[in-house]
C-alpha cells in the first residue's frame, strides 16, 4: 500500500474506532463460570477457556463456604479424609495452579471463595483495610476510595481476587516507596491450615510481619493453606496524572532506568516492528487538580462480538498464507488507534480529549470493565470469552534484574533489526509491556530492584498447528529465562519458563520448609507443583514445543510434517526453536 494510501486507510479506520469508542456498551455479555458441573462432577477452566496444556482439570466437587468457620471445615474435611483440595475464584492464572490434578482426580476437592467476598473493613487509625479472601480487586479498591484512601498498589487487571492476587505475585509498576507488588503491601493474613486430631484437623492462625512464617505466606500460590484474610496498607486519598509519549525506540534500553525513577507509576510500551517506545509519565497530583477521569484499557473493555472475532479470523488467514505483511497492516492500524484514544485513557469517563488526564488513583490503571455485565446483551464481551472464538493468545512474561534488562533490549533489537517485520505479530496484542517491581523479602518475590516484560503473540486452535514465526517468540523466550536468567510470573507464562526456577530464588528451600512445616500431608499440592517447585520431569511428547511444554531438542519436538524442525537462534545461538524450513522436507 502507498504511503499516502496507507495514511487515509489508517485515518480512515481510526475515525471509525473513535466512532465506536463514544458508542460504546458500558455493559456486556457476562464472563462463564470457571467450573461446570454435572451429575458425575465439574471441569475448570481458566478464563481463557484453555490451559497450557490443553487438558481438562476435572474434580468430583466443588464447595462455596461464605464464612471463615465454614472455610475451616472444608479443610479440615479434606485434611481428614486425605483429599487434595486447591482454591479457586474466578480463575485468573494462566498455569494450572488451582487445578489439584490427574493423579488422583476421585480423591480432590475445589474450594471456591467466590461467595466468601463480603467483608472490607477500613481502620482509618491504622491506616489499614482487612478483606475477606475473596473479594475482588474492584470492589476492593472502591470500598477503600469511599471510605476517602487509597490503595496504592494498582495491578492492571481487576478480576482476581485479593487472595489470588497476593498469592501469585500480581503487580502494577513502581519502584517507589513499598513499590507496586500488592503482596509488598501486605500487614498481616490468616491462614487455614491442617492440624491434628486434636484440634479438629485444621486450625487459623495469623500471620503478620513479625511471624516468622511471613515471608513465605504473602506469596504462596496456595501451596501452604487456604487464605481466610488480608490486611493491607492504605493512604490519604490521591489523584494521579499521566501522559502517554510516544517515542523512537533508539535509546529507551538506556533511558528506562531514569524514567522508572522520575515517575512513581512509569510503564514503557515497546513496539518493535514500529520502532516506538511509548512512555508512561504518571505521578501523582494534588486532590484540587481538576480532572475526574479514568482509565479503561483497551484490552480489558468489552467489545463488539463481531470485532472479536473479526480480528481472530483476520490473524488466523494471515497464519494459514504466511502473510507476515498483513500482520503488520493489523500492527500498524492497532498502534494509530491506540495513539487515537490514549490506549483507554478517557477525560470525562467518555472519551480522550487530550493529555494530560487526571483522575482518582482508584480508576487510573486498575481496570476490566468487560466483567461487568447485562445478561441481555450478548453482542459485546471480553474479547477472548471462549464462548466467541475471539482472540486466543499465549502471554509470556519474564522478571530481569534491572542490572540485566539492557542487554536483553540489545539482543531483542538485534533479533528484530535482522527482519523487523517478523515482530509485526507481537505488536498486533501489546507490543512489550515493560513495568518495574521494587525488591521484595518474599521469598517467591523479586530480591532486587526489577523489570517485568510481557507480551502477547497468537495460539493456534489445536495443538499440532505451528504458528508463523513461531522461531522469533521461542528465541525470545529462551533468551530471557535462559541466558539472562529471568524469572516467570507465577501466573503466567507457558510451563518451559518455569526450567529451573528452583535456582533462581535465594530463599527457595526456605518456601519449600514453610510448606513442609504448615503442610507435611501435601494437601495442598498438585501435578503442576510437583513439577514447577520439585523439579518433577514431564514427559517430552511429539509436538511439546509447539505449545511451550518443553523446548525442542529433536524435530519430532515440532512438526517436521509441516515443515517445522529444530534450529539454533538467529542471536541466541544456544536457544533450540521450531522453525520453519520447508527445504528440510525434501
Amino acid at each position: 500500500m502507498a504511503g499516502s494510501g496507507r495514511r487515509n486507510f489508517l485515518f480512515f479506520h481510526g475515525f471509525l474506532l473513535l466512532m465506536w469508542e463514544t458508542l460504546q456498551r458500558t455493559h456486556a455479555m457476562p464472563p462463564s463460570s470457571p467450573t461446570q458441573c454435572n451429575a458425575t462432577g465439574c471441569t475448570l477452566s481458566n478464563i481463557y477457556g484453555i490451559w497450557g496444556d490443553r487438558k481438562d482439570c476435572w474434580v468430583p466437587n466443588i464447595t462455596y463456604p461464605t464464612t471463615e468457620e465454614e472455610l475451616q471445615s472444608v479443610v479440615a474435611h479434606a485434611n481428614r479424609y486425605q483429599l487434595k483440595l486447591k482454591v479457586v475464584s474466578g480463575s485468573h492464572t494462566i498455569p494450572k495452579l488451582v487445578c489439584p490434578g490427574t493423579s488422583s482426580p476421585g480423591n480432590a476437592v475445589l474450594l471456591s471463595t467466590s461467595m466468601y467476598n463480603s467483608s472490607v473493613v477500613v481502620d482509618v487509625p491504622n491506616l489499614s483495610v482487612t478483606t475477606d479472601a475473596g473479594v475482588s480487586l474492584r470492589y476492593l479498591i472502591d470500598k477503600v476510595e469511599e471510605a476517602g484512601f487509597s490503595l496504592v498498589p494498582s495491578p492492571y487487571w481487576e478480576g482476581g481476587s485479593v487472595a489470588g492476587i497476593i498469592s501469585t505475585g500480581a503487580h502494577g509498576s513502581s519502584w517507589w516507596g513499598k513499590g507496586g507488588a500488592v503482596h509488598d503491601h501486605v500487614l498481616a493474613l490468616n491462614l487455614v491450615v491442617p492440624a491434628t486430631e486434636s484440634e479438629g484437623f485444621a486450625k487459623i492462625i495469623r500471620v503478620d510481619a513479625q511471624h516468622p512464617l511471613f515471608n513465605a505466606a504473602i506469596v504462596s500460590l496456595g501451596t501452604l493453606g487456604v487464605v481466610s484474610k488480608v490486611k493491607l496498607s492504605i493512604e490519604q486519598r490521591f489523584k494521579r496524572s499521566i501522559t502517554f509519549n510516544f517515542s523512537d525506540d533508539a535509546q529507551f534500553e538506556d533511558e528506562f532506568v531514569d524514567h522508572a525513577r522520575r515517575h512513581e507509576f512509569a510503564d514503557i510500551t515497546w513496539y518493535a516492528s514500529r520502532h516506538t517506545a511509548v512512555y508512561r509519565y504518571d505521578d501523582r497530583v494534588p486532590l484540587n487538580n481538576t480532572g475526574d477521569g479514568v482509565y479503561d484499557f483497551i484490552g480489558f473493555r468489552a467489545n463488539l462480538v463481531m470485532v472479536s472475532t473479526t480480528l481472530r479470523a483476520s490473524e488466523k488467514a494471515f497464519e494459514a498464507a504466511r502473510n507476515v505483511n498483513g500482520k503488520c497492516t493489523l500492527a500498524a492500524t492497532s498502534l494509530g488507534y491506540k495513539k487515537l484514544i490514549a490506549n483507554g485513557l478517557k477525560n470525562n469517563k467518555f472519551i480522550f480529549t487530550g493529555y494530560p488526564v487526571v483522575g482518582y488513583q482508584g480508576k487510573m490503571q486498575t481496570s476490566g470493565s468487560c466483567l461487568y455485565s447485562s445478561v441481555t446483551d450478548t453482542l459485546s464481551s471480553c474479547s477472548w470469552d471462549p464462548r466467541i472464538k475471539g482472540l486466543l493468545f499465549y502471554e509470556t512474561t519474564a522478571i530481569f534484574p534491572a542490572s540485566k534488562f539492557a542487554d536483553f533490549i540489545r539482543d531483542v533489537k538485534k533479533l528484530r533489526d535482522l527482519k523487523p517485520e517478523n515482530f509485526c505479530g507481537l505488536d498486533i496484542y501489546n507490543g512489550f509491556l515493560i513495568r518495574f517491581i521494587k525488591a521484595s523479602g518474599a521469598y517467591l518475590g523479586q530480591t532486587e530492584d526489577s523489570v517485568v516484560v510481557d507480551f502477547n503473540y497468537y495460539r493456534a486452535d489445536e495443538p499440532s498447528t505451528p504458528r508463523l514465526n513461531q522461531d522469533i517468540w521461542e528465541e525470545i523466550e529462551q533468551m530471557a529465562f535462559f541466558k539472562y536468567g529471568a524469572r516467570p510470573h507465577w501466573a503466567k507464562n507457558r510451563n518451559l519458563a518455569f526450567s529451573g526456577v528452583q535456582q533462581k530464588y535465594p530463599n527457595f528451600q526456605k518456601f519449600i520448609a514453610a510448606k513442609n512445616q504448615l503442610d507435611p500431608r501435601n494437601l495442598f499440592s498438585s501435578d503442576w507443583s510437583d513439577e514447577i517447585l520439585f523439579g518433577k520431569v514431564a514427559v517430552r511428547d511429539e509436538g511439546c514445543a509447539l505449545e511451550g511444554q518443553c523446548v525442542c531438542s529433536e524435530d519430532r519436538h515440532c512438526n517436521p510434517g509441516k515443515g517445522y524442525f529444530c534450529k539454533p537462534g538467529l542471536v541466541y545461538m544456544e536457544a533450540r526453536v521450531c522453525r520453519y524450513s520447508p527445504s528440510s522436507m525434501a
